[in-house]
């Protein structure tokens, strides 16, 4: 039988990118399994999509007895598993996971909640904690903290959430550039949910978004000198191509199936879960407005545009990590 550290280096292992900090993909697997000694210190692994992260989480969590906890937005919630590439029923099956498909597609989800869940993991578990996705934010708000912004009721969030269907974003916009200036020049018309985050704030809390945002950060729940801090960096041709590939194994896995499942709830747009990437696209095809093929290139297009996205947060925002290229 292969073991994991060859199964995962045989689909990721190569020489790293140029920095002081790198080693290859077999011998990181192999420097963190000596760390024994240090089973208290978790090991934080970001990366672009489809750059290979829940391999390498899972290959250590079966070296390390660790326990794989999910810090990708999307993976939450239930009824995307196949569309989010969440790992398999069989992957979870090798080791404990959390966080994954714990959300109902239907509500809304934060970092702050996050944050929330992910304290309660760790004051629960006593494996090792690797920690594993490619939502910036929450590895910032983990290792950094964040401001603490009051709960918006239910009333209220509807109430934003309505006026943005009958006016529109720009009017909102508009808007919230009277109120919250600073969060307009950061908030593009084109993000309706951030739109409505930060009118729901002012509207519940009678300050602004950036004025909550200035207040002190709550104390990080990991100290980033004490963890094991890793980020994936592919060589963009080859992130290409798995992003090109990925999309046809998430069709052969019945992802249309899914998306199917997901229209005949009839959910507000509006909602978070709606931010998958492909999501809308095969929702639209499904409908009868594009054909299929229109619909995969409109998903290919969208994840590299967020893999680009995301390469661009890890370099301004993790530029001490460690870096691996499995691509090479």
């Amino acid at each position: 039988m292969v073991s994991a550290s060859a199964a995962v280096t045989a689909g990721l292992a190569g020489s790293l990118t140029k920095t002081t900090w790198c080693m290859n993909t077999s011998d990181l697997i192999e420097s963190l399994v000596a760390e024994r000694r240090d089973a208290d210190r978790p090991i934080l692994i970001a990366g672009p999509t489809a750059s290979g992260k829940s391999a390498l989480a899972l290959a250590l969590a079966e070296r390390l007895d660790g326990i794989v906890i999910n810090a990708d937005s999307m993976q939450v919630y239930d009824a995307l598993r196949i569309l989010t590439a969440r790992p398999s029923l069989e992957e979870e099956a090798r080791a404990p996971h959390r966080l994954y498909g714990h959300v109902p597609i239907t509500g809304p989800y934060s970092v702050g909640r996050w944050l929330d869940d992910i304290a309660g993991v760790l004051r629960q578990e006593t494996q090792r904690a690797i920690i594993v996705g490619g939502t910036g934010l929450y590895f910032k708000a983990l290792t950094q903290g964040i401001a603490t912004i009051p709960d918006i009721p239910a009333d209220v969030r509807a109430a934003v959430r309505a006026r943005l269907e009958a006016d529109g974003s720009a009017a909102l916009h508009a808007e919230l550039r009277a109120i919250d200036p600073r969060a307009a020049d950061r908030i593009p018309t084109s993000d309706p949910q951030r739109l409505v985050r930060a009118l729901e704030v002012h509207a519940a809390t009678g300050r602004t978004l950036s004025d909550w945002q200035a207040d002190p950060a709550a104390p990080p729940l990991i100290d980033p000198q004490f963890a094991r801090r890793i980020v994936l960096w592919p060589d963009r041709d080859w992130l290409r191509g798995r992003i090109d590939r990925r999309f046809e194994a998430m069709l052969a896995d019945g992802v249309l199936d899914e998306v199917r499942a997901v229209r005949a709830l009839d959910l507000d747009p509006g909602l978070p879960s709606f931010r998958a990437h492909g999501l809308r696209a095969l929702i639209a095809h499904l409908n009868g407005e594009w054909t299929l093929e229109e619909a995969g290139e409109r998903v290919r297009i969208e994840t590299r545009q967020y893999a680009k996205r995301q390469f661009t947060w890890f370099r301004n925002q993790m530029a001490d990590w460690r870096r691996v290229d499995p691509s090479a």
